[in-house]
């Protein structure tokens, strides 16, 4: 499969401009783009600040919820591959109409839900959904907007999509707190049925030129990633360990086979031909790394600062808004300090700024005074936000604009399997570390402790990596793309 191609003149159907409608359906369809944005990126967030009252509520411990976690977002990266090849057969404003019915229909389940097995599969249902929303709703901007438009078209959506980090983590321990764990979920029925309404009035229903979909591919890709999540998952308890062997070495099967069906596929889902670009293989690789070391600190923060500090989720919550504040405010600088320093030079020490950072939370005591962690976590949030754009533009500065989208579709999909795999390695440290003392406080700070050290350790890794880049230049394109939040 090839992902969506930016270039309308590769498609049939001609494109939406100002001109063939009013400024009001313009600005519609930008607000219904954003919703859908805000929705996927505060359903990434919202849940982890209330782990700790919905694993009480559905009597599992609190490190079992990490699938809840996992399976969203493992299913995001297992179908947003598929996203173009649906779109350009069935229609943008289908797809997207299904995508919203889709993702509500997971909320509301979600809501409902009376055991963790209920919860998850209603987690991979509103992955199916949230999976088309975001492709889609950047495919229809550029076909609306042209390449001229395009860029202020989509920042003006993408700041919704930056809104959901920083209100998910304190929406979800304030609704914890205060009212039902279930309306995290149920908030999102509202918001689609808003969305189906804006999407009747507002969506044009753009096609594409009809291309052999790698059912095989895709269908082995899926597998590959199925099995070492299971791996991961069955690592992390204590009785099952010996299966997880299994299940890793039949992954590890499987993605072998897909990569040999990959080198003779001519439409390959994802397309691996990327890889041997030095600077596109490097920065999927040192985001690997970066990714699996940093994806869980949330999980098992939230963790520490409930059950081993004792704090409220409200207040447990409020912890982690400054990092994404922190996010957005570095943004003003990153095209900036990459055309000083160049990408090889910067992210190797950013990188490595990263593991000691990761290693101060390893030293923070139970007893720390909230602005001590407010101020870490603030910090911590402005090297993240450097490391996401320069890792995510670096896979782009030496490829030629046509392979722009399949970039994306093999960036988007290895992003969130390193964050699906980040989370389940840091609750496996977290397990490990525990025992069987998952009632005790004190045991909650030790095993937070020794988990981020461990974790600290794989952002060394990723250093290395870049430090493979041959030289430093500064970006020859604008630094922010689509791809640069997580």
């Amino acid at each position: 499969m090839r992902a969506m191609p930016a270039n309308d003149s590769l498609h049939p159907t001609p494109p939406f401009s100002p001109s063939d409608t009013d400024r009001s359906r313009l600005r519609g369809l930008i607000w219904l783009v954003a919703a859908a944005s805000f929705m996927q990126s505060l359903d990434t967030t919202i849940v982890n600040t209330a782990v700790p009252s919905i694993a009480h509520a559905l009597a599992v411990r609190p490190l079992d919820l990490k699938t809840a976690l996992t399976s969203y977002v493992l299913t995001l990266a297992v179908c947003i591959p598929a996203s173009a090849w649906v779109a350009d057969r069935i229609g943008t404003r289908r797809v997207f109409a299904a995508s919203i019915i889709v993702f509500s229909l997971g909320s509301l389940s979600c809501g409902l839900a009376q055991n963790l097995t209920w919860l998850v599969a209603s987690r991979v249902l509103q992955g199916l959904g949230g999976a088309l929303l975001m492709p889609v709703g950047r495919y229809v901007l550029v076909r609306a907007f042209g390449t001229r438009d395009f860029v202020a078209a989509m920042s003006t959506a993408g700041v919704f999509s930056l809104l959901g980090p920083v209100l998910g983590p304190l929406l979800g321990g304030v609704i914890s707190q205060y009212a039902s764990w279930r309306w995290i979920f149920l908030v999102n029925v509202p918001v689609g049925m808003l969305g189906l309404w804006l999407n009747a009035r507002r969506m044009p229903d753009f096609r594409g030129t009809r291309r052999p979909f790698d059912f095989i591919g895709f269908l082995l890709f899926a597998t590959a990633s199925g099995l070492l999540l299971v791996a991961a998952e069955l690592a992390s308890g204590s009785a099952n360990r010996g299966g997880a062997a299994g299940y890793a070495l039949g992954g590890a099967a499987v993605a072998l086979a897909y990569w040999l069906h990959a080198r003779r596929s001519t439409h390959p889902v994802p397309d691996l031909t990327l890889l041997r670009v030095r600077s596109f293989w490097i920065a999927i690789a040192g985001g690997l790394f970066t990714r699996l070391g940093t994806a869980g600190l949330s999980f098992v923060l939230v963790l520490f600062l409930q059950i081993g500090c004792g704090w409220s989720p409200s207040i447990a919550g409020l912890m982690l808004v400054p990092q994404a504040l922190a996010m957005i405010l570095m943004k003003l600088s990153i095209d900036r300090l990459l055309k000083r320093y160049g990408y090889r030079r910067l992210l190797r020490i950013n990188t490595l700024l990263i593991s000691m950072l990761l290693a101060c939370f390893a030293v923070l005591p139970s007893h720390a005074p909230a602005w001590v962690a407010a101020v870490l976590v603030f910090v911590y949030g402005l090297v993240m936000s450097l490391q996401y754009t320069s890792m995510n533009t670096l896979a782009f500065v030496d490829l030629p604009p046509e392979r722009a989208a399949d970039a994306s579709s093999l960036t988007s999909a290895v992003q969130y399997l390193a964050m699906t795999f980040g989370i389940s390695l840091a609750s496996l440290l977290m397990a490990s570390f525990l025992g069987g003392n998952h009632h005790d406080p004190t045991a909650y700070v030790h095993a937070f402790h020794r988990s981020v050290l461990c974790m600290a350790a794989l952002p060394f890794l990723a250093a290395w990596i870049f430090a493979r880049l041959r030289h430093d230049r500064p970006p020859r394109r604008p630094v922010e793309t689509p791809e640069t939040a997580t």
